[in-house]
């Protein structure tokens, strides 16, 4: 056990992932608190700076999801004040938030991604920018939120317009990538190892927000009951990304697998720089297995801060 610190613990904002934060954030000081740190809970406000520096604590465990605490804003007041902070920096965060700007980076390295391209959201109404099915989703949002699947029956069952709801109407550009058939798989990294790969089964539609975060929505599935090809190349690929994308602490990188292709049906999403750290969240779930207990996962990534 490190000596006892002055932990900040930055917690909910103002996204649309604001409640998953709170309940992550709750989580985390609880456990930073039973091991014997002193723990600050910030509950982020335009005033967060002020609130920081009237604190002055010895690192700041950063549990915010979404705009602005995971796309590098925060990030880069946290580096302007001279504070330590969990999770990656700047730069990682920037580019990771960023599906289209993901892709750019890690395509190149032979890293499989689905294709796609930016749409603006009006000309979803005139035209399909892909061969249905296909997914169109926000470029800097996590937790599935905005995510709608496009089928030959239309959205949700309705055609594509002004007044059907999708998330064409909250932002006017979207990214559009053809829907990959199957399974969907998680691993996450914490430091440098990769925890395994979990299979989500939503028990009803897709993986969506109310299915990540409504107990008895989705089964989890660890290990995986995938091959072990499959769940090596997860491994390998989440380490991969994690690496070139410059993540620290931990990260959490999401598949689609078409298991009628085998290891060429296998796709990576996205990569969470900040995943949720709630009594239903993956990363949590994936330690334990390893037999990582909540509070020494919270205390990991504190100490990855602090190198």
């Amino acid at each position: 056990m490190t000596a006892p610190l002055h932990i900040a613990v930055l917690m909910g904002g103002w996204s649309a992932e604001r409640a998953v934060s709170l309940k992550s954030g709750a989580g985390v000081a609880e456990a930073l608190a039973s091991l014997g740190h002193r723990v600050t809970r910030i509950d982020m406000d335009h005033d967060v700076a002020a609130r920081l520096a009237e604190a002055a604590p010895d690192v700041v465990f950063n549990a915010l999801h979404g705009s602005p605490g995971e796309d590098g804003t925060v990030q880069g007041m946290l580096d302007l004040m001279g504070l330590k902070y969990t999770h990656s920096g700047r730069v990682a965060s920037v580019i990771a938030i960023d599906k289209q700007l993901t892709k750019l980076l890690l395509i190149p390295h032979g890293v499989p991604m689905p294709g796609g391209r930016i749409v603006k959201s009006a000309e979803l109404f005139e035209r399909d920018p892909l061969p249905r099915p296909y997914v169109v989703k926000p470029i800097n949002e996590g937790s599935s939120v905005g995510v709608a699947i496009v089928t030959n029956e239309g959205n949700y069952g309705q055609p594509i317009g002004r007044d059907t709801r999708g998330p064409w109407a909250e932002f006017d550009e979207l990214l559009a990538e053809p829907f990959i058939r199957g399974r969907e798989l998680t691993t996450a990294v914490l430091g440098d190892q990769a925890l395994g790969v979990t299979e989500l089964r939503p028990k009803s539609g897709f993986y969506d927000y109310d299915a990540k975060y409504t107990d008895g929505l989705t089964d989890h599935l660890y290990p995986a009951p995938v091959p072990d090809a499959i769940a090596q190349a997860c491994e390998r690929i989440a380490l991969q990304a994690h690496r070139l994308l410059g993540c620290k602490g931990c990260s959490r990188a999401d598949f689609r697998w078409d298991d009628s292709q085998g290891e060429e049906g296998l796709f990576l999403l996205e990569v969470n720089t900040q995943p949720g750290m709630t009594p239903l969240s993956l990363v949590p779930e994936q330690a334990r297995h390893r037999g990582i207990g909540y509070p020494e996962l919270c205390q990991r990534i504190v100490d990855e801060a602090l190198k």
